[in-house]
């Protein structure tokens, strides 16, 4: 089984923003960086054949472009669960023989190897997701073709995911997957993993 992932990236001046005291005017161009090696190294992964970026940030939207992903504006403007919903649309139009996932875009240190076995875990349950290593949020969300594809991100969206009769895939090995970053904390652990070079180069400039 093979996969469509979809990720939505907010707009620079509302990312990112627990960030804010300790990267500064650094905030935008971080955020960036994370989708943006987010994007390469889902697109790097071997069960993956369709990127589907939802963004308003145009800045962001061409970088997707260049890598090869499949952008598109998020046309719902309804929150992150509708942009989502969005982008699996499309990417069902696109080719509905693949599997739906939604990705955080904030994965700077996710490698392709862990991504294709979270996905491949999850290509044996109609719906699954992967929770984050905070224990609360979600980081990957999929549903097999023709199965409702029905993420719950949010405030706690394990609870959600999991009332809703999504399995969790509790998985060694994957930490790159679950490492989602959104405090000065969770960014020191992102580099103890190994981020990205786009975030690499953003984080020497700090």
């Amino acid at each position: 089984m093979n996969w469509s992932i979809i990720i939505t990236v907010k707009r620079p001046e509302i990312a990112k923003t627990r960030l804010s005291e300790p990267v500064g005017e650094f905030r935008p161009a971080l955020a960036r960086a994370f989708a943006a090696d987010t994007v390469a190294a889902a697109l790097a992964c071997p069960t993956v054949d369709l990127v589907v970026a939802v963004t308003d940030d145009s800045t962001f939207g061409e970088e997707a472009r260049r890598l090869g992903a499949v952008v598109i504006a998020d046309a719902p403007d309804a929150g992150l669960n509708a942009a989502l919903r969005h982008g699996a649309e499309e990417a069902r139009a696109r080719r509905p023989d693949l599997a739906v996932a939604a990705l955080s875009a904030d994965l700077p240190a996710l490698r392709p190897d862990q991504l294709s076995l979270a996905l491949t875990a999850a290509a044996e349950h109609p719906v699954s997701f992967v929770g984050d290593l905070a224990g609360l949020g979600t980081t990957l969300y999929g549903a097999l073709p023709g199965v409702p594809f029905s993420p719950r991100f949010g405030g706690r969206s394990r609870a959600a995911h999991r009332a809703a009769g999504a399995v969790e895939l509790m998985l060694e090995g994957i930490a790159s997957v679950r490492r989602d970053v959104d405090t000065e904390v969770d960014l020191w652990d992102a580099l103890r993993l190994g981020v990205g070079p786009r975030t690499k180069t953003v984080v020497a400039e700090l």
